[in-house]
């Protein structure tokens, strides 16, 4: 289009500042294409067109240098010879800014992304012309909350539920040391073994001196349920069969003969509750006692942490649930596409966003883009306003986790991307309270290791 070649005029710098008039009588014919795509038809009388070129011509004639003429005094003919075309170019890209800008203001539309340009037009005496295409959001009817169902979980955090986890934190220092018995449940054994597929050894399937913890499934259960009940200086032959969606492909679905002699049997050995232990887990003065409140403290914070993201997601799920037919701007889901695919190639860390097929990721996609709309709606039906204290408590929340919350709360606040996602997040907790105080909200007892556990999907 118009205004996007390079420059003739070096250095000097052109803005859109210095299109200083309005334009009042451009012609605007507004066309519904299909579904949220809509065409505007805009032209711009010739006369104001030739207005701004005069007014850009002037601006650089006060400017530029041209041999044989001190700054400012080259004739306006010389100007306009030498500079008109680069001109006329670059108001005509300053008007379709503008002119969009009022065209989509006039007809009152709500824009989902930017516009294509087409059909440019620019002729001597007869003005400009040129058609702007964009997707439009669609018109949102928000379905009655009253209807949506929700079961926020209600746990309580018990004594044995403490001792579970303090004994989670004594097997995470563990040591282990030789028994002369039978490997069982839970033991590590010293193992080396040689796989074969029809007499042959395979790539991956030898090893020397391995350590398994058996019960962990860190390996197959053909391989590991055999070596229970061996003891060290055994050798027993274990046949394998691979799982068809194994992850190395040369051996989905075939079977294996591992050769496997136990080296050592070492049985768990947890470390008592004292000062020590307690040290390592930051707890410098109170022992056991100021331990477990410190694992509770911990406990409760997890718990409400999750209970918060179920009752989230429930009122999000019901919201998409009661909004299924909304249609959505093409863009915006292939933007969003973009992003989660971007977001998946850094999570599996040397995947390249560009190799992988993008209508993979459609699906999030769509779902995050309905979300996006429905949660903004209704901010702007129900007049819902994000307020400093609302963030300020997120911010507090997200702090708490960490060993220096102030040092947190300085980084955060420093990094207005950041500040805007907490605001974002605020919004969703705003709009999820304001489903609840509508829905229909019925509590489920649920224990704490239920609440806390990764939900699926």
């Amino acid at each position: 289009m118009p205004g996007d070649g390079g420059s003739s005029l070096g250095t000097i710098e052109l803005t859109t500042d210095l299109l200083n008039f309005e334009v009042y009588d451009m012609q605007v014919t507004l066309e519904t294409a299909e579904g949220l795509l809509r065409r505007l038809s805009v032209t711009v009388p010739a006369a104001q067109v030739d207005e701004a070129v005069e007014k850009r011509l002037k601006d650089l004639s006060r400017r530029v240098r041209m041999d044989g003429f001190r700054p400012g005094k080259a004739p306006m003919l010389v100007v306009r010879q030498r500079y008109g075309e680069q001109a006329r170019d670059e108001v005509v890209g300053d008007l379709i800014q503008r002119t969009y800008v009022d065209a989509i203001t006039q007809n009152q539309l709500r824009p989902a992304g930017g516009p294509s340009i087409t059909e440019v037009d620019m002729i001597v005496g007869e003005g400009l012309r040129y058609v702007a295409e964009i997707e439009v959001y669609p018109d949102i009817t928000l379905a009655d909350l009253s209807t949506l169902e929700v079961e926020p979980p209600k746990a309580e955090i018990l004594k044995a539920d403490v001792e579970a986890m303090i004994g989670n934190l004594r097997k995470q220092r563990a040591t282990f040391e030789a028994v002369d018995r039978e490997a069982a449940d839970g033991d590590r054994v010293i193992v080396d073994f040689k796989g074969s597929i029809d007499g042959e050894l395979f790539d991956g399937g030898s090893a020397t001196d391995m350590p398994i913890e058996l019960g962990k499934g860190q390996l197959l259960k053909d391989f590991e349920g055999p070596i229970i009940g061996m003891k060290a200086g055994e050798t027993k032959t274990i046949e394998v069969t691979f799982p068809d969606d194994y992850h190395a492909d040369h051996l989905q679905g075939k079977t294996a003969s591992f050769e496997v002699t136990v080296k050592k049997v070492e049985q768990t050995v947890l470390p008592e509750i004292d000062d020590e232990f307690c040290l390592a887990f930051g707890v410098k003065d109170g022992g056991a006692e100021t331990l477990e409140a410190e694992v509770r403290k911990n406990m409760e914070r997890e718990l409400a942490t999750a209970t918060k993201r179920r009752v989230k997601q429930q009122v999000m799920d019901g919201l998409l649930a009661a909004h299924e037919g909304i249609a959505m701007p093409k863009a915006l889901v292939v933007e969003e596409a973009e992003r989660v695919r971007e977001q998946f190639s850094q999570q599996m860390r040397g995947a390249k966003a560009d190799q992988l097929p993008l209508n993979i990721f459609e699906p999030e996609a769509e779902r995050r883009v309905r979300l996006g709309m429905l949660v903004a709606e209704l901010v702007r039906s129900e007049g819902l306003k994000v307020d400093a204290a609302r963030v300020d408590a997120l911010l507090d929340e997200i702090a708490s986790s960490y060993e220096d919350p102030t040092e947190v709360k300085v980084f955060y606040k420093s990094r207005p991307d950041l500040m805007r996602n907490l605001e974002a997040l605020a919004a969703e907790d705003m709009v999820v309270d304001h489903v609840l105080s509508r829905a229909k909200v019925t509590d489920v007892s649920m224990r704490f290791d239920e609440v806390v556990k990764p939900q699926e999907g």
